[in-house]
């Protein structure tokens, strides 16, 4: 399938970025470029836009850090001997409110809201463009994107720091930097901003391949909704969803050239043919050709092998599970359009330890031998499984156990296994329903939420440094406390 990759008008991206201060973001105020002479036309609008979504690329966010930082603190990789003492912090549980890497991610979710809000707070601006140059289904679409991005950048914050600072790109957003506000407060913002989007988002089939969607809005918002155990309301939104299924090939979510399928909801875009010159050096400003992300590198066997599937992991998958050769590499498989051949040596560590297990998803050996520290393949942020074992949990928790079971069975089939009988208690659904997300959604970034919201993290971590009280939330970077006078130490998060 062919792949639409969002491109960045270099004048918005560039000035997006200088409008954030490299030391203190919440000093900017996106709003400076003057609306009146810049929103007269769709192009300006669309290229508005595009910056917004420029900041899931860099390796602050999606191009790196965020498959270290979640795989590890979920104990879904084990590391290898040259992992870098940075990341290694995340599967220790030795990192602090000095923490580069936590600030990155912060620096960076901060940047993609700021520029979400340029276009948020100037909606009247953009309305008042004619219906000839601009129909007005779409000046709804694109101002419902960056309210998407906006609450899927206060998504990533909320989850890692709880209650955060918020900016709407309003009046109110004070120069200094603005005070805390509370979980509460930042999941109604989100909430409302993707309810806005859900309505006014085009569809999939009318809407370009990597943009946000009716669907990917409704999905969200269903997500945020079963994270506030709203289960009904939750399930509403999913059941709203229309024109998705499953792959009839577990593998093809994670491969270049089937990106955008029927099971794909969002993706973060990557494609190496449109430029990675930025791919080092803006890691949390979105400017630049920031098209490549690092985890095949890092995670391949054949290169950097920075990190391996835990055994705990490899040991969740059932006889018979055609989802583990979808994620795996073992010795004997072959690579390179089937070209050539792993052996047991090829899966030693620097240190000499020889793993039997590697990473697959995500990796570009399937049709090469190398992958050359570049990979172009996008970076799926929710797929239609996931909404299926999210529709399960909430079926389960409203009494519908049958109709969880069959969510649960739907997914199971894909993966060749046998289906779970219908006479389930709800305990054993809910059972069901931890095995197949640690499963389906391996290395995907999401079982270190789930086992937080599930209340089974210190259980699961319990051979780890993980401390209950402490580790489910980051720290607050010292550079956000110390750069923001609306902040002071008493704001931070417990243990820190």
């Amino acid at each position: 399938m062919s792949k639409y990759k969002l491109l960045v008008v270099l004048l918005m991206g560039v000035f997006l970025v200088d409008s954030c201060s490299e030391n203190d973001l919440e000093l900017s105020n996106p709003n400076q470029l003057s609306p009146d002479t810049f929103f007269s036309n769709e192009s300006q609008v669309q290229s508005a836009v595009n910056a917004a979504y420029a900041n899931l690329q860099p390796f602050g966010l999606y191009g790196r850090l965020m498959f270290y930082m979640m795989d590890n603190m979920s104990h879904e990789n084990a590391g290898n001997s040259q992992q870098e003492g940075d990341k290694v912090t995340f599967a220790d549980f030795t990192f602090d409110s000095s923490n580069n890497q936590i600030f990155d991610y912060w620096d960076g979710c901060y940047r993609g809201i700021n520029k979400a809000n340029f276009v948020i707070a100037n909606s009247d601006r953009i309305n008042e463009i004619s219906e000839g140059a601009l129909s007005t289904v779409r000046k709804q679409k694109f101002i419902g994107e960056a309210r998407f991005l906006r609450a899927y950048y206060y998504w990533l914050l909320v989850n890692r720091f709880g209650g955060v600072p918020i900016r709407t790109g309003g009046a109110d957003d004070l120069a200094e930097g603005s005070p805390r506000s509370t979980k509460a407060e930042v999941i109604n913002l989100i909430i409302e901003d993707l309810t806005y989007a859900s309505e006014n988002l085009l569809s999939k089939s009318n809407e370009d391949n990597g943009r946000a969607t009716k669907g990917a809005a409704q999905a969200f918002l269903g997500k945020v909704l079963l994270y506030e155990e709203e289960y009904a309301l939750a399930l509403d939104a999913f059941q709203a969803m229309s024109g998705y299924d499953l792959e009839t090939d577990y593998y093809d979510n994670f491969k270049e050239e089937t990106e955008h399928g029927i099971e794909s909801i969002f993706e973060v875009e990557y494609d190496i043919a449109l430029g990675t010159d930025a791919k080092w050096d803006s890691s949390v400003s979105g400017s630049g050709p920031n098209h490549a992300t690092f985890r095949g590198q890092d995670y391949g066997v054949l290169n950097w092998f920075n990190v391996y599937p835990s055994d705990d992991l490899v040991a969740e998958f059932e006889p018979g599970d055609n989802r583990f050769q979808g994620s795996f590499y073992v010795p004997g498989d072959t690579y390179n359009n089937g070209q050539n051949t792993f052996v047991a040596s090829d899966f030693a560590e620097n240190g000499g330890n020889v793993r039997s297990v590697a990473w697959k998803k995500y990796q570009n050996y399937y049709k090469q031998t190398d992958e050359a520290s570049e990979s172009g393949i996008n970076v799926k942020i929710i797929r239609y499984s996931d909404v299926l074992l999210m529709m399960a949990e909430c079926e389960n928790e409203v009494g519908t156990q049958a109709n969880a079971i069959g969510y649960i069975n739907r997914v199971r089939a894909r993966a060749g296994l046998a289906n779970l009988p219908l006479t389930l208690s709800k305990a054993q659904v809910f059972d069901a329903i931890v095995h197949e997300r640690k499963v389906e959604l391996n290395g995907e970034q999401v079982r270190f939420d789930d086992m937080i919201r599930w209340g089974i993290v210190a259980s699961e971590l319990a051979d780890t440094n993980f401390q209950s009280g402490k580790h489910e939330l980051w720290p607050i970077p010292d550079r956000e406390i110390s750069s923001n006078a609306n902040l002071s130490a008493a704001d931070q998060n417990p243990g820190y």
